[in-house]
């Protein structure tokens, strides 16, 4: 039961090679890479240090964005003139990351967030990319279409039936026919391919709504048959729904994702 529940939160270098990905279960993990090493995770440690280097990037701007634990949206449009180049924080921000914490960091400068993550992703272990509007075609068009935020694996899989297998294959894709595929969500992925994102990063402590409320969970077996899987799905319906009330909203659609034992995943959607 704990291999089956138990996923790679994280892979070092010398794993990856094997194709030992996050996220995947560690079963798979270890019929991919049989003499695997793994560590057992430290949260505690782990909310110690993101909290450290939050403590270093306020002292550059209050306008500070989580995007889970280990990566934040800065906005330090309002700090250049007291700083230096957008740049210059970053490689500084590294710097202090290294020998404050010990640890180092990927950094990606943009004129916006979702290409700022495409540049902290470009590069790693250490390493700052800065896409600009000058070679924002030459590094991000050639790089995998699921390279992109928000592309997900799903989405990714339709785009490539139609020929979109990089992110410029999808700048170029007709937009009309992309919101026609996959509706509003095809038609802003369009916007993120050509390097237009207006999102603003959210100040601190500032209340940002959900977008959406899920919940999910790894059964101790196989569930198999009607009312197992109602069961199943009340359960988890139950906690989206106390989860909905407690931020006073509604729901305007229902998804449902099921991995089956092959690790393969068949997601259904509807509006309400």
């Amino acid at each position: 039961q704990e291999e089956r529940h138990g996923i790679v939160l994280a892979a070092n270098y010398i794993a990856k090679p094997y194709g030992v990905k996050t996220g995947m279960a560690v079963w798979q993990a270890r019929q991919r890479c049989p003499h695997l090493v793994i560590l057992p995770p430290d949260m505690g440690e782990y909310i110690r240090f993101s909290q450290m280097a939050r403590e270093i990037y306020e002292d550059y701007t209050d306008q500070i964005e989580p995007f889970g634990l280990d990566e934040n949206w800065l906005d330090v449009t309002g700090s250049v003139g007291m700083f230096g180049s957008p740049m210059t924080i970053a490689r500084e921000i590294s710097d202090r990351m290294k020998f404050e914490l010990g640890i180092t960091c990927s950094i990606g400068v943009a004129d916006n967030k979702i290409t700022a993550k495409l540049g902290s992703d470009y590069k790693k272990p250490d390493a700052t990319t800065w896409i600009t509007r000058e070679n924002f075609q030459q590094l991000v068009w050639p790089l995998p279409v699921g390279d992109l935020l928000y592309v997900g694996r799903a989405a990714a899989e339709t785009m490539k039936k139609f020929g979109v297998r990089t992110i410029g294959d999808l700048a170029h894709f007709n937009r009309e026919s992309l919101f026609r595929l996959l509706g509003r969500h095809g038609a802003q992925l369009h916007d993120y391919a050509n390097g237009l994102d207006r999102a603003p990063v959210a100040p601190a402590g500032q209340y940002t709504p959900p977008k959406s409320v899920g919940s999910g969970n790894t059964f101790a077996r196989n569930l198999t048959g009607r009312e197992e899987f109602q069961a199943g799905v009340g359960m988890l319906a139950g906690q989206v729904a106390a989860r909905l009330r407690r931020h006073g909203m509604k729901c305007t659609g229902v998804a449902l994702q099921i991995r089956d034992p092959d690790f393969r995943d068949l997601s259904r959607q509807k509006r309400l």
